[in-house]
């Protein structure tokens, strides 16, 4: 009975691929594509494709019929290697999410595997016109709401690996060089002054947060860093790995990293006093590669 399911599978996904290639295309082109299956006719046999040319996005597929093949392709044109990942929304159902590899589909995201539709999946494309998914919605007997959505993210500077905290974060537990912290504070997503107001630990998924009592918020890509209405303070939380062993520590900080799925991620974060003194010698030297106004 397994195999029997197993070949109907490959038969179904082999034929989503013909339909694909030989029937009427609605084509979307955006950063972010929201939708419903409701929408299509009834009797029609094309596969819906939406391309997607940003560096990240979201995509939102409500009452999921028939399949999707969704198309990222940003401008990557001068890099060979690129890692995408995708996170499944919260709720995600509907649907099993394929990765398109030389004409041949292969499963990533299963809605059946509940333990998992919360994981971050990556895999690498070594193609720079873009990688596609397919999304095969499930069959149903009834018409409730269900939804397939995700948001992706395609990083140029990285290798692929199963684990997304290691892909992004696979050099964050290593001190900073002083060059290194020179170059954060002019490219990382985040940089803030501010000291650690706590440190929590979740040993079930491998990560700690930093909870930030911030100063200055000198540049933050999304309103990760808030303002509190009532008390005027702002505050923002911090990932990072267990295994970094981050400790509440006393003094001020100047904290960088990059934002990746709504959440920021640490970088380098050294004592604030001890960057002051890089960051002035690297300006008398001229060796600065961005000014940093420090107030």
């Amino acid at each position: 009975m397994g195999q029997t399911s197993s070949t109907w599978d490959r038969l179904l996904l082999a034929l989503l691929l013909l339909l694909w290639r030989d029937g009427q295309l609605c084509t979307a082109d955006h950063c972010s594509w929201k939708g419903s299956g409701l929408t299509w006719e009834p009797r029609s046999r094309a596969v819906e494709q939406v391309r997607l040319r940003c560096t990240e996005g979201s995509l939102e597929w409500m009452y999921p019929a028939r399949a999707l093949r969704v198309v990222l392709a940003p401008n990557l044109a001068s890099v060979q290697h690129t890692t995408v990942c995708i996170k499944p929304m919260s709720g995600f159902k509907g649907a099993n999410i394929y990765v398109e590899r030389d004409g041949e589909l292969h499963l990533l995201v299963s809605e059946a595997e509940e333990a998992h539709l919360q994981h971050v999946h990556c895999f690498s494309s070594d193609h720079p016109q873009g990688v596609a998914l397919f999304l095969q919605a499930s069959p149903q007997k009834d018409i409730s709401r269900r939804t397939a959505g995700f948001q992706y993210e395609l990083l140029s500077n990285l290798s692929s690996t199963p684990n997304f905290q290691v892909t992004l974060v696979e050099a964050m537990c290593r001190p900073c060089d002083n060059a290194e912290l020179l170059m954060a504070v002019c490219s990382s997503d985040f940089v803030v002054k501010g000291s650690i107001r706590n440190v929590s630990h979740d040993p079930e998924h491998q990560m700690s947060e930093v909870e930030v009592s911030v100063q200055k918020v000198y540049r933050q890509k999304n309103r990760i860093f808030q303002q509190d209405q009532f008390t005027g303070e702002w505050t923002g939380p911090i990932k990072t790995l267990l295994q970094c062993r981050v400790k509440k520590g006393e003094g001020d900080f100047l904290f960088t990293g990059n934002e990746h799925f709504g959440d920021a991620w640490l970088g380098c974060a050294p004592r604030f006093k001890d960057f002051q003194t890089i960051y002035l010698a690297a300006r008398e030297q001229r060796i600065n590669p961005c000014e940093f106004q420090f107030n």
